[in-house]
């Protein structure tokens, strides 16, 4: 079963001091590309936690945000009050050198200056690092349990694309068959216009077969078949799960487009070409899912 680089997951753990959440999006992309927030306290686990997303992840664009919740009974933060102390003597000194009363509420004034509150130094010990371990782990496997999900709607959308591709396929075989008498009998009248030129009858039988074997489409329809049955092989099946096919699948997909442009160009019949046009529009469906695949 493919994978969907497209996800989204989310892990929580708690150590006595601290409430920790990870979140983790995904997006397709070539390679894998990790942007993160990390409060900085636990800056020194970046590194850390950014191998151990690459190598379950392999590939996406990946957003990390980590946020913490201090749940210890201590204060977060306390009033700096030296600070308190220097603004309270300048707003003093400011009164009496402007002659202005003293302000009836000190205590509001004073806490809505800068730097009020003091925050105090968050101390990172080992229950915090697992922590942080635990949340990284359950978010990365809810965003794999998310892409597996989400791979499943792609692998069942390919399955109705290929089938739909392979029954156009098969209808091109009667329009094939009226094709070539067509030709022949359309040449022969266009020649029969021309009174005043003589030819030579056996060499017209053999230019004529030239030039239908140059419209034959039998290649071009095996090659096609061989690529769409390729394609399912690649994803594989329900039960045997197979990761990181998505550029295999792009390459096999443009095979595919090179022989439904090769149909196309050769079939002159315009039902033939009515089918292609369908069967490019199939094509075109999966080349765009297909980004999207771990």
């Amino acid at each position: 079963m493919i994978k969907s680089m497209t996800g989204f997951g989310r892990g929580c753990a708690s150590s006595p001091s601290k409430k920790i959440t990870i979140e983790l999006k995904s997006l397709n992309s070539k390679q894998f590309d990790l942007s993160t927030r990390v409060p900085s306290a636990f800056r020194e686990y970046e590194i850390g936690m950014r191998n151990y997303a690459a190598s379950k992840l392999e590939r996406g664009k990946v957003d990390m945000t980590v946020s913490i919740e201090n749940t210890a009974v201590e204060a977060a933060a306390t009033i700096n009050i030296p600070l308190l102390a220097v603004y309270k003597e300048q707003f003093e000194k400011m009164g009496k050198e402007l002659g202005l009363e003293a302000p009836n509420d000190w205590y509001t004034l004073l806490m809505r200056m800068p730097d009020a509150m003091r925050a105090e130094a968050s101390v990172v010990d080992e229950a915090d690092h697992k922590a942080l371990e635990d949340a990284l782990h359950e978010a990365v496997a809810h965003l794999d349990e998310f892409r597996v999900q989400e791979g499943r709607k792609l692998y069942n959308f390919f399955i109705e694309k290929i089938k739909a591709i392979e029954t156009l396929l098969d209808s091109i075989a009667p329009y094939e068959e009226e094709r070539v008498p067509k030709i022949k009998a359309r040449l022969v009248e266009q020649l029969g216009r021309l009174t005043s030129i003589e030819y030579d009858a056996g060499r017209l039988e053999q230019e004529m077969i030239f030039y239908i074997e140059k419209l034959d489409v039998n290649e071009e329809k095996l090659r096609l078949r061989a690529h769409l049955n390729y394609f399912l092989e690649t994803m594989g099946g329900e039960e045997f799960p197979k990761e990181g096919q998505g550029k295999k699948l792009g390459f096999i997909a443009q095979e595919m487009g090179r022989e439904i442009n090769t149909l196309g160009s050769k079939s002159n019949h315009a039902e033939m070409q009515k089918i292609v046009v369908k069967m490019k529009d199939h094509l075109e469906q999966i080349k765009e899912q297909v980004l999207n695949v771990l």
